[in-house]
């Protein structure tokens, strides 16, 4: 993991700006653009916030380092 990188992010609960370090982040890569998606815990507030991850923002946290998950349809 890249050593020191910090990303800018806005809490959607709280609506607070606050800056972590990669590795708070997860990301998770869906079949779809709408499945794709990056989490954190808010450090102010302590929700649990998701937003969808467009390819810029993929590119940007796994050049970081993130801890990414592919996500895998169900059958059924």
């Amino acid at each position: 993991m890249t050593d020191g990188t910090r990303f800018k992010v806005y809490c959607s609960q709280c609506r607070e700006k606050v800056e972590l370090p990669a590795p708070e982040f997860r990301l998770a890569l869906g079949a779809s653009r709408e499945r794709t998606f990056y989490s954190f815990t808010c450090p102010a507030c302590g929700a649990s916030v998701r937003k969808i991850a467009g390819e810029r923002i993929v590119a940007a946290l796994t050049a970081a380092g993130v801890h990414t998950m592919r996500l895998l349809p169900v059958d059924g």
